[in-house]
C-alpha cells in the first residue's frame, strides 16, 4: 500500500514556509492504519522487543498498537507534569532553547530491550532524548521506528548508532 498518497500535506502550518505532514487522513483509513502497523511490527519481529516507548504524544497513537502486535508492554514518555509516580527527566537544546522529556523512573528494568516508535523523524531531539531516559533506566535500545522521516532536516545524523527505520521518507 502507498502509505504517502494517505498523508495529507498542509501548506504554511503551524507557520508560514512549513509544509505540515499531517497523519489523521492515515489514521482514519483502516487498510492504511494496518498496513503502517503491520510494517512497523514486522521491522521489529525476531528482535525480543519487551518494551515500546512512545514520545507524546502521536508516539502514543502508533506505539501501542505496535506493542499489542509484537507482544510487548508500553511506556509514555511526556512532557513535564504529566506524569503521576515519580519520574527520570532528561532535558535537552532545542534549535531555540531547551525541553524537557520524563518517564516513570520504573518504566524500564535494566537489560530489557526496547523500541522507541514515533510517526516522525525531523531533527531527532525528541527521540534521542527518549532513548537516553531508557538508557538511564538502564534499558537497551534494541530500534528506533517512524512512520515518516524528514531527510532534509538530518535527524538521522543525530541517531547515528541507533538502528532506524522509516516506513516514509520526504527529501523535500
Amino acid at each position: 500500500m502507498d502509505l504517502k498518497s494517505t498523508i495529507r500535506e498542509i501548506q504554511d502550518f503551524p507557520k508560514e514556509g512549513i509544509n505540515f505532514k499531517d497523519i489523521t487522513t492515515l489514521l482514519k483509513d483502516p487498510l492504511a492504519l494496518k498496513a503502517t502497523i503491520d510494517a512497523i511490527s514486522e521491522n521489529l519481529k525476531d528482535k525480543g522487543i519487551e518494551i515500546i516507548a512512545g514520545p507524546e504524544s502521536r508516539g502514543f497513537i502508533v506505539g501501542v498498537p505496535v506493542a499489542c502486535q509484537v507482544g510487548a508492554g508500553f511506556v509514555p514518555v511526556r512532557k513535564p507534569g504529566k506524569l503521576p509516580a515519580k519520574v527520570e527527566r532528561y532535558e535537552y537544546e532545542l534549535e531555540y532553547g531547551t525541553d524537557v522529556l520524563e518517564i516513570h523512573h520504573d518504566a524500564i528494568k535494566p537489560g530489557q530491550k526496547v523500541a522507541i516508535v514515533d510517526d516522525l523523524l525531523a531533527t531527532g531531539g525528541t527521540v534521542l532524548a527518549t532513548a537516553r531516559l531508557i538508557e538511564s533506566l538502564g534499558g537497551i535500545v534494541v530500534s528506533v521506528q517512524f512512520l515518516m522521516e524528514l531527510n532534509f532536516l538530518n535527524g538521522r545524523e543525530k541517531l547515528q548508532g541507533y538502528e532506524v527505520q522509516s516506513l516514509i521518507t520526504y527529501d523535500e
